[in-house]
């Protein structure tokens, strides 16, 4: 099974259609998206193209193929205007004999791991910065931030394809790579 994760679109219509792009060059079964979709939230600056109102009208025509959950900028009104849940804390994804858990990463995260079994994943954004580390035998990814990557890393995706995660530039290529299975 093929599966893209992308977080932190913070409202930019720019990075946003780079990403449905990026989707639709893939062909992933799912696009998860892993929270703040919508606004910036009051640490970060306006991203690069916000509209966040441009942002809606690219989304829901995807409703069908996303799978979301909820970060800490996205608010109940959000969900008022997208046509997809976006206000689930968590999901559950089985792909190839193997459970990920989906958080944005506010409470989920490699510091704060909610209970799984050794050898699950757990995929989240939040600090914008993509990582794989292993931390009591889960394996944690970030994967980074679509409009707002920090620490000089690009703005980007994660696939998962053939038990193996490629992270992924946007309008570029492949930048690292992760065999967590």
């Amino acid at each position: 099974m093929k599966l893209m994760f992308a977080s932190d679109i913070h409202g930019s219509a720019l990075w946003c259609g780079k990403m449905l792009e990026a989707f639709e060059n893939e062909r992933p079964a799912k696009l998860c998206l892993l929270g703040d979709i919508l606004y910036h939230g009051p640490r970060n600056d306006l991203p690069e193209g916000h509209a966040p109102k441009e942002v809606i009208k690219l989304l829901n025509p995807y409703k069908n193929a996303l799978l979301c959950v909820r970060g800490n900028c996205d608010a109940e009104v959000d969900q008022m205007v997208l046509e997809f849940p976006v206000l689930q804390e968590s999901a559950v994804v089985f792909a190839d004999g193997a459970e990920f858990l989906l958080s944005h990463g506010h409470h989920h995260n490699p510091k704060n791991l909610p209970p799984l079994n050794k050898g699950a994943v757990l995929i989240n954004g939040h600090t914008h910065i993509p990582k794989a580390e292993l931390v009591n035998g889960i394996h944690c990814l970030n994967c980074g931030s679509v409009a707002l990557p920090k620490e000089g890393t690009p703005h980007c995706y994660l696939i998962y394809e053939n038990e193996v995660f490629f992270w992924k530039q946007l309008g570029g290529g492949e930048f690292m790579r992760y065999n967590a299975l």
